[in-house]
């Protein structure tokens, strides 16, 4: 139905509250760079809107923090734009400190626990390879 995935692995290891956490924010990340993937407003028959949502469903995959850093690599090197969530930001209380935590960490040193990206289906296949559909 889709030529296109979204995709969210999170690490496998963490608390659920930090798993919801962090797939809140990275699909947050997803939605403001692709704006198509958000469909229209929803009416109920009340006629109450509510926010549009994606378009398309959201694969919440996980992975332990090895294979995490591989799909990270694997996305920079197939020039895939994502959203990253690493294990510093929990200590931070706004998003201005979260840059901040994060500006101080490159690809080889980042405890990754969270990215999401879209892109075309066989693409983010190979990107996520080694993740599994979270439980």
């Amino acid at each position: 139905m889709f030529e296109t995935k979204f995709v969210v692995v999170v690490r496998e290891d963490l608390a659920v509250w930090q798993k919801l956490n962090v797939t809140a924010f990275l699909s947050t990340g997803v939605a403001a760079a692709k704006p198509g993937i958000i469909g229209e407003p929803y009416s109920d028959a009340a006629t109450n809107v509510y926010h549009p949502m994606s378009v398309q469903p959201i694969i919440v995959l996980s992975a332990d923090a090895e294979t995490l850093g591989k799909i990270h690599k694997r996305t920079l090197d197939r020039s895939v734009p994502a959203s990253l969530y690493i294990e510093e930001m929990f200590t931070t209380g706004h998003d201005s400190a979260n840059r901040e935590a994060f500006s101080r960490f490159g690809p080889d040193d980042a405890k990754v626990v969270g990215i999401a990206f879209h892109a075309d289906k066989k693409v983010a296949d190979k990107i996520s390879k080694g993740a599994k559909m979270h439980a």
